[in-house]
């Protein structure tokens, strides 16, 4: 990824940001207080999940309190990771039996998973400065990615966190669940837009599971057919 110029700055910048990283005093204070309530706890940044050689980016919000937050694995005991991980591996993009424990020897296939705010937030919720302090691991984490030919972003902050990375006006790739984006600064990589897999959407109907079913089903069939 060396050539696409929106990325350049970020070659050798470290991907995962140190478990003590303190650029969010925010996230600092909420993180050193669930250390002391929960010291079996993760409590840290989460790191990507799945390997430099996947075609598929997935790319979420932030990790759950009690689910990547607890385990240490992205989407990993919360109800977002109970349909991510059956969705995936409906689709041939994961492989074994999701246990929501991150020793499940669950795996990933041609697929990766990172976070556009890798520690976890009160109440599940970035403010935009934590978001634009991450970006330069989420940055550095596209670099990474040898084979990169598909990027589903689960809701609209990852979706403008991945084209602000870019330097992509937004104007020119709006939100919207079922989308699908030809990014010009990345010949070959499609942008596909989900509404994220939360129990909140999932509850109220914002997203069912055929529809988060659907948008799978394409990224398949465009992987397939390359």
């Amino acid at each position: 990824m060396s050539k696409r110029q929106a990325l350049v700055d970020f070659l050798g910048h470290p991907v995962e940001p140190d478990r003590d990283c303190d650029l969010c005093p925010r996230l600092v204070a909420f993180r050193e207080a669930q250390r002391k309530a929960h010291p079996d706890w993760h409590n840290a940044p989460v790191p990507t999940f799945g390997t430099s050689d996947a075609r598929l980016l997935i790319a979420g919000l932030a990790p759950g309190l009690r689910g990547a937050n607890r385990t240490g694995r992205a989407f990993t005991g919360d109800y977002a990771g109970d349909l991510l991980y059956e969705t995936m591996g409906e689709f041939g993009f994961a492989k074994g039996v999701y246990r929501a424990d991150p020793n499940d020897g669950f795996e990933l296939v041609d697929a990766a998973i990172s976070n556009s705010v890798r520690c976890v937030p009160p109440e599940n919720k970035p403010t935009n400065d934590e978001v634009n302090n991450c970006r330069r691991f989420f940055a550095a984490t596209l670099t990474s990615f040898s084979r990169l030919s598909a990027i589903i972003a689960l809701g609209k902050i990852a979706h403008d966190q991945l084209l602000k990375t870019l330097g992509v006006p937004l104007v020119r790739h709006k939100f919207a669940h079922g989308a699908v984006h030809a990014l010009e600064c990345l010949p070959g990589i499609r942008l596909y837009d989900s509404y994220h897999c939360s129990r909140y959407n999932t509850n109220t109907g914002v997203l069912t599971p055929d529809m988060f079913r659907a948008v799978f089903a394409a990224v398949r069939r465009d992987l397939d057919n390359r």
